[in-house]
């Protein structure tokens, strides 16, 4: 009768075991779709294309500009009579820009030379007098001396204040002439017209505005000028290698040196990806511009639209072929395969055929398996076959459980990592685990110890009898047939 009862005891275990498992694969299996639980995937030529924020390097916009710029200043004295340049135009050293109004300039220096000529006769008369007083001041009486003494030192004061008028004008005269003769102003190195300001304020532009009345960029001298968003600023350092490609032409490259970050010349400018704050408003940051110092400048334009990107081995010719970054491959060494999505919206491990091996990119050449129209996604604990897939659209990769809770993880991770006898918790040095009193683990020792323990084998003796008991009972009513 007994082994009666322990086979059907055993057979209940077995049938409620065997729909517990069933339960557990139905969870398992369905349950990615059931919770919202997908994987994000991004097509190969996604993730190793020239793409701003999803591509292996980070690609900044420049321009191609001059790295000497000329100036002139309009004096604000003077009219401006014509103008024989405008924006964008080549000019050459000795090219004439503009020309002030010479009329006024005349009509003064007309004036200025009766000016001088009337001071200069002054001055004659002036000296006359002097020399008729000093022969007036030798016959006169003694009484007379004193006046004629003062007389005399007050004509030769004014005599000099006379002098000093006449070599003003005289000054006067020399720069009227000058700006007759310079009224044409020319450019001073050979260059494109990069701005020009008129006095109504409205300006013709070739690039960025400039408060100079015209400005001449200097051909044959070339820099690349670029912008860095304070997000992702350690992109970029002084004196770091770069690679400068043509937007046009993407097989046209140059390299240079990263000569300055300019940080305080900030530009505040609103997200591009859309991100918004706690409060709803639109989140704002800092574009910073950087120089880029050319290795050679043949083939540039001033003007012309680059990328530029940090060089870090690429080189500057692409590579023939599909590579792809070691870090999405798993087993390389034995069976190389990647997560892809299997065409039907499902995930897949696809093997893969590898090629030659570039350490300084750290990629491998895919010769079989894989083309740049698949989607695969970046490798990590808990993936497998049969999920969900959904192609990302941001840049996103991966595995999205919506309902996932990190603290039950925390809870499993820490109820199967009890400590053995003698062996410290979480990495302290002693004293044990704090019991949140004030006392460890280490401190449960002597009566109080020896209390708690002898309560703890208490209550797994109760417990035991009463597991036995009830075995009892139900093996009495299972025999009571």
């Amino acid at each position: 009768m007994k082994k009666k009862t322990v086979a059907i005891l055993c057979a209940a275990l077995a049938v409620v075991l065997a729909g517990m498992g069933l339960l557990w694969y139905f969870f398992r299996s369905g349950g990615s779709e059931e919770d919202g639980t997908v994987v994000y995937v991004n097509t190969v030529a996604q993730l190793t294309g020239i793409l701003q924020g999803n591509g292996l390097q980070n690609r900044f916009a420049g321009t191609v500009e001059s790295k000497n710029t000329w100036k002139v200043e309009k004096n604000t004295e003077k009219t401006v009579k014509e103008i024989y340049v405008e924006a964008g135009q080549t000019v050459q050293q000795g090219t004439p820009l503009f020309s002030y109004d010479t009329d006024q300039f005349q009509a003064n220096l007309e004036q200025a030379q009766l000016d001088l000529e009337r001071g200069q006769n002054e001055i004659s008369s002036m000296r006359d007098n002097i020399s008729q007083l000093q022969q007036e001041k030798k016959s006169a009486p003694k009484d007379q001396q004193a006046s004629l003494t003062l007389e005399i030192q007050q004509a030769e004061l004014d005599l000099k204040k006379k002098e000093y008028e006449v070599k003003s004008k005289q000054s006067e005269i020399d720069g009227l002439r000058d700006d007759i003769l310079n009224a044409t102003v020319v450019s001073e190195i050979a260059g494109v017209v990069k701005t020009i300001n008129t006095d109504d304020s409205n300006s013709m532009n070739y690039g960025n505005s400039d408060n100079s009345f015209i400005t001449v960029l200097e051909t044959g001298s070339f820099q690349v000028k670029g912008s860095i968003n304070e997000q992702n600023m350690g992109s970029i350092s002084e004196g770091m290698r770069v690679i400068v490609h043509s937007r046009a032409d993407s097989g046209k490259t140059w390299t240079g040196t990263v000569s300055k970050i300019d940080l305080e010349n900030a530009q505040a400018a609103g997200n591009l990806y859309g991100m918004a704050s706690s409060d709803g408003s639109a989140t704002q940051s800092s574009n910073y511009p950087f120089y880029v110092e050319l290795d050679t400048s043949d083939g540039l334009m001033l003007g012309q639209h680059v990328y530029v990107e940090a060089d870090d081995g690429q080189g500057t010719e692409p590579k023939t072929g599909l590579w792809l970054p070691e870090y999405y491959i798993n087993d390389i060494a034995s069976g190389p395969y990647v997560w892809a999505d299997n065409g039907n919206n499902r995930l897949e491990k696809r093997s893969l055929e590898l090629g030659a091996y570039d350490e300084s990119t750290m990629e491998y050449e895919i010769k079989s398996g894989l083309t740049e129209e698949d989607a695969i996604t970046f490798p990590e604990d808990g993936l497998e076959e049969g999920m969900k897939t959904v192609l990302s659209e941001d840049g996103s990769l991966g595995l999205y459980e919506p309902n996932y809770d990190p603290s039950e993880e925390m809870m499993e991770d820490g109820a199967g990592d009890i400590p053995a006898d003698g062996e410290a918790i979480g990495g302290a040095d002693s004293g044990g685990m704090d019991m949140g009193d004030g006392t460890g683990m280490d401190d449960l020792s002597g009566t109080d110890g020896e209390e708690l323990l002898q309560e703890s084998t208490g209550e797994a003796e109760i417990s035991g009898e009463t597991d036995s008991e009830e075995l009892q009972n139900a093996g009495s009513e299972v025999e009571a047939p």
